[in-house]
């Protein structure tokens, strides 16, 4: 760098070394940072492995008319070559604005909105309810806490399975509702009911974690904000509105993205509960996988298809929510 004098003013001014482009400020950066691209190296190859093969090779299918008619597949000692062919979006078209659009898609993804928002609205509810429960000095909250998260601690598939049991013909539920003269529903046949379930059981399910978030927001508010409520002589009411739900703020935010995301794509429930036996309470990612592998032939291309709108939704929603989130942030900063 040349240095000048300038004559005007008597300040020292230099021609400024021309900026590294892109290439030179990442190979200064590994340089000085080598040791961290080290540590990440493995966790990228995982990923990548795990992750964006299938990713990618899920979305190249969904441009063919890959099944299990004409896939490679080996019979005996015979080896099959793949005669799927290259057919463009051909798929997404056909789920989208197919003659049985509606059924195969339509009506599943109306479902599947409707079985996420109730469960997330049920799982925040309950949750909060006893959250704000929890968050009180009452006798044995330790063994009242312990109980509440067993739900949650429980495998998914011991809590689904004792919940078809207990949901049969004969099982306890219709078995007390009989004895105490009300009818018994069709839990596992009837369409109504099948969906019912599905709702109740994956609520009993997502309780507990909704209600541990939440409990932890609470206990980091502040005691002196209720207190200055209190002597302002704000109710309960209005200290739960003004003082608890702002401070769970955040919190909330987050374990609702969670909680859609979670149910949206909550395979195990919808398929231990009821298998392939209730087409109509089959949600999207249920569906295709029943596509994939519940039948014959086989629809791999349509049903990475599905995949692949399954994804699209779910970034598109997170989006969404996270603009409108932080819109308001910025509104209750101003």
């Amino acid at each position: 760098m040349t240095v000048t004098i300038d004559r005007a003013t008597g300040k020292r001014r230099g021609d400024r070394a021309p900026r590294p482009g892109p290439a030179g400020r990442l190979k200064r950066g590994y340089q000085k940072y080598w040791y961290a691209y080290a540590m990440i190296a493995p966790v990228v190859l995982v990923l990548g492995v795990i992750v964006l093969y299938p990713l990618a090779y899920g979305f190249y299918l969904t441009l063919t008319d890959a099944d299990s008619l004409n896939s490679a597949r080996t019979i005996g000692v015979n080896e099959i070559e793949a005669t799927y062919r290259f057919i463009g979006i051909d798929n997404y078209a056909d789920i989208l604005w197919g003659e049985t659009a509606y059924d195969r898609f339509w009506s599943k993804f109306v479902w599947t909105i409707v079985w996420t928002a109730a469960c997330v609205v049920l799982h925040y509810t309950i949750g909060l309810g006893l959250a704000l429960l929890l968050n009180q000095k009452i006798r044995g909250r330790t063994f009242y806490r312990l109980v509440l998260i067993l739900p949650w601690a429980v495998p998914t598939f011991v809590t689904v399975f004792g919940w078809r049991f207990m949901l049969a013909d004969a099982g306890i539920i219709n078995t007390a509702l009989d004895s105490l003269g009300l009818p018994s529903p069709a839990w596992l046949e009837d369409t109504f009911w099948q969906r019912f379930a599905a709702i109740m059981v994956n609520t009993w399910c997502g309780v507990p974690f909704m209600m541990i978030s939440l409990l932890g927001g609470l206990q980091s508010i502040d005691a002196s904000l209720y207190e200055a409520a209190e002597m302002d002589g704000a109710n309960a009411w209005q200290r739960f509105r003004n003082v608890t739900l702002p401070g769970l703020r955040s919190v909330s935010s987050t374990v609702v993205l969670l909680g859609i995301i979670w149910t949206f794509n909550q395979f195990a429930i919808i398929f231990l509960l009821f298998g392939n036996t209730a087409p109509d309470a089959q949600i999207l990612v249920t569906w295709s996988y029943q596509l994939g592998f519940g039948q014959q032939p086989r629809e791999f291309a349509e049903s990475a298809a599905y995949g692949m709108l399954l994804l699209a939704i779910l970034v598109v929603f997170t989006s969404f929510y996270r603009r409108w989130l932080n819109r308001n942030e910025q509104q209750l900063a101003n």
